[in-house]
């Protein structure tokens, strides 16, 4: 399986507030970039998958990566 990077862009809710967030991560589709978004901000901070909205998923090269952590398994 040929594994991509996407970026993704959304919000999510705690207490009351919207939080913005922007995520690259390595993955094999699409569908397994939104279940790594519902997973780890599940357990990190404890929200539920419908407090989460992602706004896009975008596939991007290699040399537009900006996340140090993504950078280093290239």
């Amino acid at each position: 399986m040929i594994t991509k990077i996407y970026r993704v862009k959304g919000t999510f809710v705690m207490g009351d507030e919207y939080h913005e967030f922007v995520k690259e991560y390595k993955a094999t589709s699409e569908s397994d970039i939104e279940q790594k978004i519902y997973d780890r901000f599940g357990s990190k901070h404890g929200i539920n998958r419908n407090q989460i909205s992602i706004a896009e998923i975008k596939e991007i090269a290699p040399e537009d990566v900006v996340d140090p952590i993504v950078k280093e398994i290239l």
